[in-house]
């Protein structure tokens, strides 16, 4: 099912039923880009903390925004056992603009050309797409709205509001007292705008919303006082409709905040920073603050991700690349549980899913993290007797010095496998690209400069530091180690040699001093 902004509103209630009634909740998300193209020191690397890593990816999701969400509420059925319904909905997003609010965000070519290769329709997300706003972001429009300290910007912006208003003064020229007009089209707080915009311009006439767009009365000063100070449409009535309407999807965000439910998704690191900056506050400073804000948000979260990497290694199953792969073997002979697993039926009106496949659809996903942890679970049970318990709050992380991040506590230490250190000779002004592209054939490595002549090489794949040290043990030119922090950082080689230094003088002291003697 798919919701924009003409349908969120009347769709809410239904929205917040779903979730109350759920077991748990599987999440995809969209974005118009996934990583700035930073070079040199703010590239993430295997050799990143988890702290370093989220201060880097902090400034991509600041620079990109949401286009999709899909969410996938699962439900047990009562009185049978093991079987789930899911409702899945795709959620087309854009910023809020509205008053002060006007957000700039970027594209990036290969995360545009990646969605239009999987059919992602820009015009529903560009045209109709759902506002949202962020707690900072809210409290400046609720204070610009109820003191009328606003101006009009952006979704109707100077120019398009002129038009109205120059639409309007024509027609009143001919109307009479009691006449009334349409301007259609105009729906959510948007309508709100232009209301607020021609009752401030206008003196003698008053708006009215309707389903057809906002209706437009010739009134008398008199009229128009009465219905300022009586009627239930004026404007300090509607304040709160507009930051309602502003607000968007943040209301069903704040709904879902409160329903307390598991989140469930794959990969899902990319998701939590973009929930919290978009929808509860711009992301903090610290990593430990993003770690607490996101607890405390959702208590319970499950990534598939790091779920499966596990029983995959158990398990032999074939070698996969991405979330469809994943529930491709657990839907095959290859698992053992098929026939005895759960059963997992769609919703009515979110039954596109049942024959076709639509791979990066943000509720298609979802729906596919919900099923792969309900099929996961079960082969738990059935292999090792094993539960989920170990897996909840550990989320995958890609590319850093840690695999995983642990939301409920510290991190685990590093399972990577050993850092090398190359030393070069013979091959002055040498850089760490020229060094990357020197392995990249057999295995790779994250290169980083340790002195002039020595370069940190860092995998996350145990068979490539074997393979490298085999395949070089006797190069001529380049020769490579394993690196003892007690033996080659240049910092300890340094206060060695300064120790060196004192002794050195310490004793010639002392035995000119005893020669004196």
């Amino acid at each position: 099912m798919d919701i924009g902004a003409d349908e969120f509103e009347q769709s809410l209630p239904l929205l917040q039923e779903l979730v109350l009634g759920a077991d748990f909740v599987g999440l995809d998300i969209e974005f118009t880009g996934l990583r700035s193209n930073l070079s040199g020191p703010q590239q993430i690397s295997l050799f990143d903390l988890p702290s370093e890593w989220y201060l880097k990816t902090r400034q991509s999701v600041q620079q990109f925004t949401i286009c999709q969400i899909g969410l996938s509420v699962f439900s047990s059925i009562e009185g049978e056992s093991n079987k789930y319904v899911a409702h899945s909905c795709n959620f087309f997003l854009f910023p809020t603009t509205f008053g002060v609010l006007d957000s700039e965000f970027s594209f990036q070519a290969s995360s545009v050309q990646f969605l239009n290769q999987y059919g992602f329709d820009y015009n529903k997300f560009l045209k109709n797409g759902i506002p949202y706003m962020n707690e900072e972001q809210e409290k400046k429009i609720k204070h610009n709205i109820l003191t009328g300290n606003w101006k009009v910007r952006s979704s109707l912006d100077k120019d398009q509001i002129k038009v109205v208003i120059d639409e309007v003064t024509r027609w009143l020229d001919l109307a009479e007292e009691g006449d009334w007009m349409t301007l259609p089209g105009i729906a959510g707080f948007q309508a709100f705008e232009v209301q607020l915009v021609l009752r401030k311009a206008l003196p003698d006439i008053w708006t009215v919303l309707r389903d057809g767009g906002v209706i437009v009365k010739k009134v008398s000063t008199q009229h128009r006082w009465y219905l300022e100070t009586t009627s239930c449409d004026r404007e300090s009535c509607w304040k709160e409709k507009i930051l309602l309407s502003a607000r968007g999807f943040s209301v069903f965000f704040q709904m879902l905040v409160k329903a307390r439910k598991p989140l469930v998704g794959h990969n899902m690191m990319m998701d939590l920073l973009h929930l919290h900056e978009k929808f509860f506050r711009p992301l903090p400073e610290t990593y430990d603050e993003f770690k607490l804000n996101i607890h405390n948000l959702f208590p319970v979260l499950i990534d598939t991700k790091n779920v499966t990497k596990d029983i995959w290694k158990e398990l032999n199953f074939p070698r996969v690349s991405n979330l469809s792969e994943v529930y491709e073997v657990l839907n095959s002979d290859l698992n053992p549980t098929k026939n005895s697993g759960p059963v997992i039926i769609h919703a009515s009106r979110c039954e596109k899913y049942v024959e076709t496949k639509y791979p990066h659809e943000a509720a298609y996903d979802a729906f596919l993290c919900g099923s792969v942890l309900l099929k996961v679970a079960h082969l738990l049970l059935w292999k090792v007797h094993e539960e989920l318990a170990p897996y909840v709050n550990q989320v995958n992380l890609i590319r850093a010095g840690v695999p995983k991040i642990n939301f409920a506590g510290p991190d685990s230490p590093s399972i990577r496998p050993p850092i090398l250190i190359l030393t070069v000779r013979k091959w002055p002004g040498v850089s760490e690209q020229q060094v990357y592209r020197e392995f990249q054939n057999l295995c790779k490595f994250d290169v980083r400069r340790l002195t002039r002549s020595q370069f940190l090489l860092m995998t996350n794949k145990f068979k490539d530091t074997r393979s490298i040290l085999k395949e070089y043990r006797c190069h001529p030119t380049l020769r490579i180690s394993l690196y003892r922090y007690w033996r080659h950082s240049p910092d300890i080689n340094c206060l060695l040699q300064v120790c060196s230094v004192i002794t050195t003088w310490a004793f010639i002291a002392f035995l000119l001093g005893g020669a004196g003697l």
